[in-house]
């Protein structure tokens, strides 16, 4: 595995951490973009250097996905909030529905956006146990699609691989895609903000069929028309070219390590490393349900609350960055992101260890 030359173990939920090289890369391309004399800021986007980059980006997640030909790909503005509403309104029928699986508090978001403009409902939800696990999806449905948040960064749980309904799925990955093959043509639609496993704050990913648009009925808005952003190759609008071009080299990263399989790999052994620490280790308790738990977030809270600043100050003092619990649930959160290495987690569970020595 490489080795990260961070000082600075970052654990944090996102934006996400990314290899030393992509920011050396990125950097240096603010500066000047391969030789041009320009920044990457400050050229065109419709430059020939920048479509090369929109280009190149857009052919790594075909192939590192191994995307069949009727899937689109586009990288736009919004954020993955932009983007509850965006697929809602593509792939819901003027005259039909989207089931939902309310999993957290981001699929819970996604259902109030998506009811603003059609029928939509949960087919099943999680919120009365605290969103600690995932529920059972039921394998049909009525609705003309059904939405999933594959990963929950909050409450560290996670589907464990692709669900099958009898309905295509729209799927938010943002906090774990690329972290693992997937089954695309289970999917209608993936979409996923950037900042969570992909590069920096400011673009989101959609992947969508191609044969599954453009028949819902609705005159739907230009900008929120998907149809209308392919026919632009993405550039309906300037797009946020340093979050594009960061992903692209976070991508070609990726696919010189060995790609999505070998994350795979690498992150069920950073998942094994934490949650047999939490599971031994008398001072911490899991908080996700065992079958549920997320290989991207792992959530843990102290046995005894008194402990939790202790251990957190001993976590700085360690050089361990973002450790502190999402506010909804408290205690602690180790996010685990692609580019974070195993040293970084063994680190952590050596202060737990330490922990539980000074304070046991």
């Amino acid at each position: 595995m490489s080795t990260t030359t961070h000082t600075i173990h970052n654990f944090s939920a996102g934006p996400c951490i990314l290899p030393p090289s992509v920011l050396q890369q990125a950097s240096d391309a603010v500066r000047d973009l391969d030789g041009g004399g320009l920044s990457l800021i400050e050229i065109s986007h419709r430059s020939k250097p920048f479509v090369a980059v929109m280009e190149e980006a857009r052919d790594l997640v075909r192939s590192e996905l191994s995307l069949p030909d009727h899937y689109e790909v586009l990288f736009l503005q919004g954020g993955a909030s932009l983007g509850f509403l965006t697929t809602a309104m593509n792939f819901t029928p003027s005259n039909g529905s989207m089931d939902y699986a309310v999993t957290g508090t981001w699929a819970k978001k996604a259902l109030k956006e998506a009811r603003k403009m059609g029928t939509a409902q949960a087919i099943t939800s999680s919120e009365d146990s605290g969103f600690n696990h995932i529920p059972d999806l039921p394998g049909a449905s009525s609705a003309s699609a059904v939405h999933i948040t594959t990963n929950n960064t909050i409450y560290g749980t996670q589907y464990a691989g692709d669900p099958t309904v009898n309905k295509p799925m729209v799927a938010d990955m943002s906090s774990d895609i690329f972290s693992r093959p997937i089954d695309i043509e289970r999917y209608a639609c993936i979409y996923a903000g950037a900042q969570k496993n992909m590069g920096p704050a400011g673009t989101v990913l959609y992947i969508y069929d191609k044969r599954q648009v453009g028949q819902t009925g609705r005159d739907l808005p230009s900008y929120l028309d998907l149809a209308v952003h392919a026919d632009k190759d993405s550039m309906f609008n300037t797009p946020p070219v340093f979050a594009i071009y960061t992903s692209m080299l976070t991508l070609r990263w990726l696919k010189g390590e060995g790609g999505v399989r070998e994350m795979q790999q690498r992150n069920a052994a950073k998942a094994a490393c934490i949650y047999s620490e939490i599971d031994r280790n008398p001072l911490f308790n899991g908080y996700a349900a065992l079958g549920s738990r997320s290989v991207m977030n792992a959530t843990f809270t102290a046995t005894d609350e008194d402990h939790t600043p202790l251990f957190l100050d001993a976590c700085n003092a360690a050089g361990i960055n973002g450790i502190k619990g999402h506010r909804s649930i408290g205690g602690f959160r180790a996010s685990m992101y692609n580019a974070l290495p195993l040293s970084s987690v063994e680190v952590l569970t050596d202060v737990m260890k330490e922990f539980e020595r000074t304070h046991g």
